[in-house]
């Protein structure tokens, strides 16, 4: 199972097309969509909370810190949260786990199982660079909404499926999301 989380920041789409592909895969899914995140959907995407629930395996709320996945002893894979707000990260940075996504993440680390965080904020201020870096000396990987041009992107779709396959390679995922680098 991958979790995948949507938290408020710009670039929802990221987080849908990830589900998407998964969904295409037959790859287990667990979704936690954060309140400003859903704010979020329907002004980038047009689409509700609802709408995504055919791409996943289970919703549950991140406000419910009942659910299987915020205990050490549900045996989930990896986590994805996409896009990750800087005070999601600032949360997770600081072990300060207020909701699911925070815990299931702060599980994920504890557990030495794979986070992906995808900071889609610019510019950095010193303390996100901060929070980032802890996270990573923890074995999270920050893997930045930053898509590459040499597979020369036509579409907006191009940059979003390149970073959602540089987040399947992190995750061992094969994929043909993406024209990759050749001399």
């Amino acid at each position: 199972m991958i979790i995948v989380a949507i938290t408020g920041a710009s670039g929802v789409v990221y987080g849908v097309r990830l589900l998407e592909v998964l969904k295409e895969m037959d790859i287990d899914t667990t979704l936690l969509v954060t309140r400003p995140a859903e704010i979020i959907l329907k002004y980038e995407m047009g689409i509700t909370e609802e709408a995504l629930d055919k791409l996943v395996n289970r919703n549950y709320d991140p406000k419910d810190l009942t659910t299987d996945i915020n205990s050490g002893s549900c045996r989930f894979k990896s986590m994805v949260i996409i896009p990750c707000t800087m005070k999601t990260i600032a949360a997770i940075a600081n072990g300060y786990t207020n909701n699911a996504v925070t815990r299931a993440a702060d599980v994920t680390l504890k557990e030495k199982r794979k986070l992906i965080l995808v900071p889609r904020e610019t510019p950095l201020r010193p303390v996100h660079l901060e929070n980032m870096l802890e996270i990573a000396r923890e074995g999270g990987i920050i893997l930045p909404a930053m898509p590459g041009f040499y597979h020369q992107p036509e579409k907006i779709d191009d940059l979003v499926d390149f970073m959602v396959g540089k987040i399947l390679d992190s995750l061992k995922i094969d994929n043909h999301l993406f024209k990759r680098w050749q001399e």
